[in-house]
């Protein structure tokens, strides 16, 4: 499989809708453009790293010091903690995680998306 990062992240025309792009091993590498506040959530079970290619984020925590995040820049947030990623400009997030991962965790909003949904654009919905 042969993927073009700026190819890939054209595709993307909605904010905080991820997009699985790759699996490695039990891992999905997600592209997601985020801007504005996203949820408070964790992922219970899973680690979630953000590698930001273009554009700033700040990782927020309730019980530690906030993650500010630019371009070229990793961050890993630990499973079980909670977090809620903010963008004030367009940022430009590669996201590494374990498949199961749920988009918002045990959160469920109206932007929640489904690893089906994040799966869409394959040309198969399942996951």
């Amino acid at each position: 499989m042969i993927a073009n990062i700026e190819q890939e992240f054209a595709e993307i025309s909605d904010f905080w809708s991820p997009r699985v792009v790759a699996d490695v091993n039990d891992q999905c590498v997600k592209l997601a453009k985020i801007k504005g506040e996203f949820v408070w959530h964790d992922h219970a079970d899973e680690d979630e790293l953000f590698f930001i290619y273009k554009g700033s984020v700040t990782i927020r925590y309730r019980d530690r010091d906030d993650a500010v995040l630019t371009a070229g820049d990793m961050h890993v947030v630990p499973k079980g903690v909670e977090h809620n990623p903010k963008a004030d400009e367009e940022c430009w997030v590669i996201l590494f995680e374990p498949s199961e991962t749920k988009h918002t965790g045990d959160v469920i909003v109206a932007g929640t998306k489904s690893l089906a949904d994040q799966r869409a654009h394959q040309g198969s919905a399942s996951a």
